[in-house]
């Protein structure tokens, strides 16, 4: 009896990498490997969009009012220049902190896009993230909400969309009437979402004089935070050294008591006496500025004193993100 010849497979053409489209994470690989999607080209796609980006607006005009925006303001508003011109239709795109219903983005009935920094995002990049939204709001309908999703691992960033030289200004608001045109025709329901939200929203100003240092009030006291672009080593000994000299406040009764991690930077707090407003602490900041630069610029080794006020900042530090 004759052997049964064993079957050949037809040899698959390799493609390359830039060549391979995205398929089921349990089908073939379309590269002729023979393996999964999830096990061959799926495992590099799917690390790219979930690896965290440590400092995801690093590179964007006012990188410390990005941080501040997505972590530490309530309402506010900043209007986004593109490096291309804007679609026809489109009149204008609007940063906001937050949206009605938590949307990623919305295309008004005018045909401007809104889109919102605060919300979660589907991988570890929330730059590539927000701009898929964007490039997503410029093309939708007038009047339609953008629902949130994983953005493609090659998509664009926005550090490719934002034109690098157009300018950050940030408007913070004392509450969310930005989200409708014309408030006092809305509808009871918006009404109400409306009063939800001012109700919730902790009263913040920009200060003018520093960059990215925003007071709030609450009712047991103020705070400003501030978001500093410094690597965190370095801004930690300065602090320390400040600290330890008796020169870390704002002023009588001001008290720096530790810091935040957001988003790659830091962002040192101080707590404010409850009548101190921001117009206050503008002098006081541009002050303690000047101090800090010298700080900085210092590369002697901390003394004992020093060293202790350092790891008491550490102890108090949070990581927001």
């Amino acid at each position: 009896m004759a052997k049964k010849r064993p079957q050949t497979k037809a040899k698959q053409p390799q493609l390359k990498d830039g060549e391979i489209p995205v398929v089921g994470a349990r089908e073939p690989c379309p590269c002729g490997s023979g393996r999964r999607y999830k096990a061959c080209h799926g495992r590099a796609a799917a690390h790219a969009v979930t690896e965290l980006v440590q400092r995801p607006f690093e590179g964007l005009p006012s990188e410390g009012d990005w941080v501040a925006l997505r972590e530490l303001v309530p309402a506010a508003t900043v209007e986004l220049k593109l490096k291309e011109s804007l679609p026809e239709g489109v009149p204008s795109v609007t940063l906001a902190t937050v949206l009605p219903m938590a949307w990623p983005a919305l295309r008004r009935d005018d045909g401007s896009v809104l889109i919102g920094l605060q919300n979660d995002t589907a991988s570890g990049d929330i730059s590539r993230d927000l701009a898929d939204t964007l490039r997503r709001a410029l093309t939708a309908q007038p009047g339609t909400p953008i629902q949130g999703r994983r953005a493609p691992a090659d998509g664009p960033r926005l550090q490719e969309l934002l034109d690098p030289e157009g300018a950050f200004e940030p408007v913070v608001h004392a509450g969310f009437e930005f989200w409708v045109p014309d408030a006092e025709h809305s509808t009871p329901e918006v009404t109400a979402s409306l009063e939800r939200a001012n109700a919730a929203a902790i009263p913040t100003v920009k200060l003018s004089g520093v960059d990215a240092a925003y007071w709030c009030e609450t009712p047991d006291k103020n705070h400003l935070r501030w978001v500093m672009p410094y690597p965190e080593e370095q801004l930690l000994d300065a602090l320390a050294r400040l600290h330890a000299a008796g020169r870390s406040s704002l002023g009588e009764g001001t008290r720096l008591v530790g810091s935040f991690r957001a988003h790659g930077l830091t962002v040192p707090v101080w707590d404010l006496p409850t009548g101190v407003t921001a117009d206050d602490v503008e002098k006081p900041a541009a002050e303690f500025a000047e101090r800090l630069a010298t700080a900085l610029a210092s590369d002697a080794p901390l003394t004992p004193d020093e060293r202790r006020a350092r790891g008491g900042l550490t102890n108090r530090q949070v990581t927001l993100s």
